[in-house]
C-alpha cells in the first residue's frame, strides 16, 4: 500500500519555505545563512514572506502534490562581481538558509542590476 500525504499538510510544509525574507544570487553553494549573506553573495533581495499575501504562492504541483512559486524579482542591484551558480532563500531575523538552488552560469558586475525569474521553489509529491 503506497503513501498518501494530503495537500493541506504539504502546504504546511512549503510554508516552511515562503518564511524566506531574502534571496541570495551567490557565486558557490553557500554553507550557511552566513555564507550565502557575506561569503558568496553577489547580490542580495530582500522578499516579502508568506504564501499569497507575499512572494510566495503555492499551486498544484506539475506531477502531483503542491509546488511553491516564487514571483519574478526584478531590477535588484548587484553588490559584487562574479559568477552567478547559486541562489539560496534564508530568513534574516532567525539567519536561517532555508533552500540553495542552482542557476545557469552569468556573469554579474557591481552596480548593474539582475533580474530574477518565476521559480517552482520546491515541488512535493502528494504518492509514495
Amino acid at each position: 500500500m503506497g503513501k498518501i500525504i494530503p495537500d493541506a499538510i504539504i502546504d504546511d510544509m512549503l510554508d516552511v519555505l515562503a518564511l524566506s525574507d531574502r534571496l541570495f544570487i551567490c557565486s558557490a553553494q553557500p554553507a550557511d545563512y552566513a555564507d550565502a549573506a557575506t561569503g558568496v553573495d553577489l547580490a542580495t533581495h530582500i522578499l516579502t514572506a508568506g504564501v499569497g499575501g507575499g512572494d510566495f504562492t503555492a499551486d498544484d504541483g506539475d506531477t502531483s502534490g503542491r509546488k511553491l512559486i516564487l514571483a519574478a524579482q526584478n531590477g535588484f542591484n548587484v553588490d559584487h562581481n562574479g559568477d552567478a551558480t547559486h541562489y539560496a532563500l534564508g530568513t534574516s531575523g532567525t539567519t536561517t538558509l532555508r533552500l540553495v538552488g542552482t542557476l545557469t552560469l552569468q556573469t554579474l558586475t557591481a552596480g548593474n542590476t539582475i533580474n530574477f525569474p518565476a521559480t517552482d521553489v520546491d515541488e512535493i509529491r502528494d504518492l509514495a
